[in-house]
């Protein structure tokens, strides 16, 4: 996936179709010639329908087409025949997915199964034809229902990854070296801040072929929390992690004091984050040697594992995965 491709945030809107108008018919036939009200009901109009897709990784399809409209109910006819049901309209998502109402932002839906169904706006009940009215004092009625008009609204859909482990650290500090390494995942790699700009997901083979999932989300500066750089659009991404990898270079002026810095951030933005389980790996060794790395393992930060690694020389890469594998199980 591109990273252009990568769209985790999308506002839509949707109506629901009207119900089918009720009909006036009285019955009429050869030697009848005063038949009974037989006016049949209107059809229901279409639903919208949300569908958890696990197969989906982002939101893109819905950029091009953000206009959601159903059919309306078909109305009743004589002989009491109800009106043909609208087609309902499914809107695919992938799961991790989050529906809001554009207007008080409340939260609706969490889609989080694949398949799962959950009926976002329900079409209108179509009217009741004129045989529903029929009565000792009314034997005609000529009346019937029209039917019930649909619901419409702006909706917004914000995307949490559901992965297993989150990769988090200061741009730079090589997460998407590591993820390209560990993962068939191809993210954008280059010498500067903030290359990846959208979370980039791989899948990571470990013993007997068991597998889990890792996301590089878009890296960390202070004042994340507060919505600086790319803030709430990629801390979110983090909540549904099992497991945090923080990934911290050898070569920073203060490991300690840029753990602090994150899981500062993480806390300010949502505290219960503290409560994931954590794992520091401390990346670009392949420049230390035994006696650099033995002077930083005495400095590093307290309460938290810690391993050494190296992407490029591809050191300490099968620990990390063992580590990673036990704390997700």
């Amino acid at each position: 996936m591109t990273e252009g491709n990568f769209v985790d945030y999308i506002k839509i809107y949707a109506a629901s179709g009207k119900g089918g108008q009720g009909s006036v018919h009285l019955h009429r036939e050869k030697y009848i010639t005063k038949g009974g009200p037989d006016g049949g009901d209107g059809g229901r109009g279409g639903h919208i329908i949300l569908r958890g897709d696990k197969n989906m990784w982002t939101l893109f399809h819905l950029k091009f087409k953000r206009h959601f409209r159903a059919e309306g109910g078909g109305a009743g006819s004589k002989s009491r025949s109800t009106g043909h049901d609208a087609e309902d309209i499914f809107i695919d998502v992938p799961l991790g997915t989050i529906i809001r109402d554009a207007d008080t932002d409340e939260i609706i839906v969490e889609i989080t199964e694949n398949q799962k169904e959950v009926v976002l706006l329900q079409g209108g009940k179509g009217g009741l034809g004129n045989w529903n009215f029929k009565s000792s004092t009314n034997q005609t009625p000529r009346y019937s229902q029209p039917g019930i008009d649909g619901l419409d609204g702006w909706f917004r859909m914000e995307l949490k990854l559901l992965a297993d482990v989150g990769l988090v650290g200061f741009p730079n500090a090589g997460k998407s070296t590591l993820l390209s390494v560990l993962t068939s995942a191809k993210p954008k790699i280059a010498d500067y801040a903030f290359t990846t700009l959208k979370p980039n997901l791989g899948i990571v083979e470990h013993r007997n072929h068991k597998t889990f999932v890792i996301a590089d989300i878009p890296g960390i500066i202070e004042g994340a929390a507060e919505g600086k750089g790319l803030g709430h659009r990629f801390l979110r991404h983090i909540e549904r992690n099992s497991a945090l990898l923080f990934l911290i270079p050898a070569d920073s002026d203060d490991i300690n004091k840029e753990y602090d810095i994150l899981l500062n951030e993480l806390k300010k933005h949502n505290p219960e984050l503290l409560d994931k389980d954590r794992l520091l790996a401390i990346s670009k060794t392949d420049m230390l040697d035994e006696e650099l790395q033995a002077e930083i393992k005495a400095e590093l930060p307290k309460g938290v594992d810690a391993i050494f690694i190296s992407s490029v020389a591809q050191t300490g890469l099968q620990e990390l995965k063992d580590k990673l594998w036990e704390m997700l199980n």
